[in-house]
């Protein structure tokens, strides 16, 4: 299941077929699960899309199972539907990487903008990672001398600094240089430096 989807897990079969409803008439693709423990049997690290999570429900809560996701490592925003005694609960989730939460009764409308928001974030986290692994690929692709040669300019030092921190000629750090932006696809040292960037920050 690769195509972003919205997935609507409650207990309630009247909710999960309105909700449902309503993601359709909006061309948000859905699925539904009658229970935390149903989704967590089902769901892949590779899913796409958001979770749309009742808090109270029989048997696992939503915030349990929003603990599980996120123990397992899986990063799908999740966006909770709370009644009004349950807001410090989603509060405390949000303090916890949560998306976003929407209390009972909600305006329809207003759901629906915060599930494309968080289909938003979700599409843009998946595009963010696919770049961190191709600038890895590309790092990969590194001497050990090149890579070197890569940390010096990252540290804004000329050719000639870095012919003689390394002890080699100013001919021979072009030369690697020259390789260091073939292999990483850039054409300045800014522009490494925003990939690099990229890799380090990686906050997952």
């Amino acid at each position: 299941m690769t195509t972003p989807c919205a997935h609507i897990i409650d207990d309630d079969e009247a909710i999960r077929d309105a909700l449902q409803w309503l993601f359709k008439t909006r061309n948000v693709a859905c699925a539904t699960w009658p229970s935390a423990e149903r989704f967590l049997d089902a769901v892949q690290p590779d899913w796409r899309g958001c979770a749309v999570l009742d808090i109270r429900m029989e048997g696992m809560s939503g915030l349990e199972c929003f603990d599980a996701l996120r123990a397992r490592g899986n990063l799908l925003p999740v966006v909770f539907i709370t009644g009004h005694g349950d807001v410090p609960m989603a509060v405390s989730a949000l303090k916890k990487g949560a998306f976003d939460f929407i209390e009972k009764p909600f305006n329809d409308s207003d759901l629906v903008d915060v599930v494309m928001r968080a289909l938003e974030a979700d599409a843009a986290r998946q595009q963010a990672a696919a770049t961190r692994d191709e600038v890895e690929a590309r790092l990969a692709l590194l001497t050990a001398r090149e890579q070197e040669v890569m940390e010096l300019i990252l540290a804004g030092k000329f050719n000639k600094v870095i012919a003689d921190d390394l002890s080699i000629s100013m001919r021979t750090v072009e030369a690697h240089r020259s390789k260091v932006f073939e292999k990483m696809e850039v054409r300045s040292a800014v522009e490494l430096a925003q990939l690099i960037n990229l890799v380090r920050n990686r906050a997952g």
